[in-house]
């Protein structure tokens, strides 16, 4: 398996790597049909939005982005919370994460296709941004215990 960077998103309205896509994993169903509302009502209306299953974990995100529209809707997942942006411009990157905080839901990984992590399992991805997001939180509460001492 290739060894991927994680890196800053630029705000260009050029499209980013992959097929226009959101993967969204770890929402119960009720969750499911809440997002898809935050989306419509928010210009992703036309996204195709695929809700992997506990089934897609060892798929790589190539496979699963093939999946059709709604794939998964309804089916609950023990996943990590994750949204995976596929074929996406950085500025419309920007506007999901932006409307997804104003809204009520938990916090989920973010990420955005790369032709690296196309190749990986889908579960393998989740392990990665799971480890770089406490990664991040570490750090920041390293800078905070740093500064309070």
């Amino acid at each position: 398996m290739t060894k991927g960077t994680f890196r800053k998103a630029g705000k260009s309205k050029k499209r980013m790597y992959g097929p226009r896509a959101i993967v969204v994993c770890g929402y119960l169903p009720g969750e499911q049909s809440s997002l898809l509302s935050l989306l419509e009502q928010n210009g992703f209306k036309d996204m195709p939005t695929i809700f992997a299953s506990d089934q897609d974990s060892a798929k790589s995100l190539k496979e699963v982005l093939a999946s059709k529209d709604k794939a998964g809707l309804g089916k609950s997942s023990e996943m990590r919370r994750a949204i995976i942006m596929s074929g996406f411009t950085q500025k419309e990157l920007y506007r999901l994460i932006a409307i997804y905080r104003l809204s009520e839901f938990p916090p989920p990984l973010w990420a955005s296709l790369t032709p690296i992590s196309e190749t990986w399992p889908l579960s393998h991805l989740l392990d990665e941004l799971s480890a770089e997001s406490e990664a991040m939180k570490n750090r920041k509460e390293g800078v905070k215990d740093y500064i309070h001492t």
